[in-house]
């Protein structure tokens, strides 16, 4: 069962409508006990950084997402969902992120247009599953003010001002800075190769 985290605050009903459109089974869990018991894992992300990784804590969850990553159970966090796995954001700099993997999440410089919101294209930077079958260009829903940089890490990239991470990819472990959710069938197709992994 694809277990879709409930932390308050994420745009979950609209993650629901998508996996309900490609006929996946899923349940949402707001505890340690939801996610031990699933088989994929997504935690969709809006708002704010600091209230994202305060709501884990409080719901004792940190150390059973990360036991989730180690054993291998696929994961993915859209928007605020892959930043979560960083150390650190620009947005709350005195919380720590999940940490899974090195760097801090950044705020697009002074003179871009934030958020960043509409339809912009991806750049593919290797081989991936999440992005499989999707065509050669592209075009997928952002709305951010912050980013994750170019990593070891990055499957796409995407150019607002600068390049940026615009999914992410590492053994079971996926993320998304777009919103699938609200990216018409191309966003559907990912979910699925999502679901299909």
């Amino acid at each position: 069962m694809i277990a879709v985290f409930d932390y308050g605050a994420g745009n979950l009903r609209s993650v629901q409508n998508t996996l309900g459109e490609i006929g996946a089974q899923y349940s949402v869990v707001e505890d340690a006990a939801g996610l031990r018991g699933a088989s994929k894992i997504i935690l969709p992300g809006v708002g704010h950084f600091g209230q994202l990784i305060r709501s884990l804590d409080a719901m004792r969850v940190r150390s059973t997402f990360l036991e989730c990553l180690d054993a291998g159970i696929p994961f993915l966090g859209i928007c605020l969902g892959l930043q979560a796995l960083f150390e650190k954001s620009d947005e709350a700099p005195e919380v720590e992120g999940l940490a899974k993997f090195k760097g801090t999440v950044k705020r697009f410089p002074v003179g871009a247009r934030v958020p960043h919101m509409g339809w912009n294209e991806i750049e593919p930077q290797r081989e991936s599953r999440l992005l499989k079958n999707i065509g050669p260009k592209p075009y997928v829903y952002f709305a951010h003010s912050y980013y994750v940089p170019v990593c070891d890490q990055s499957a796409a990239t995407c150019t607002y001002g600068e390049p940026y991470t615009a999914v992410l990819e590492a053994g079971n472990i996926f993320g998304v800075q777009f919103h699938p959710e609200k990216s018409g069938p191309l966003g559907l197709r990912i979910v699925k190769n999502f679901v299909e992994i």
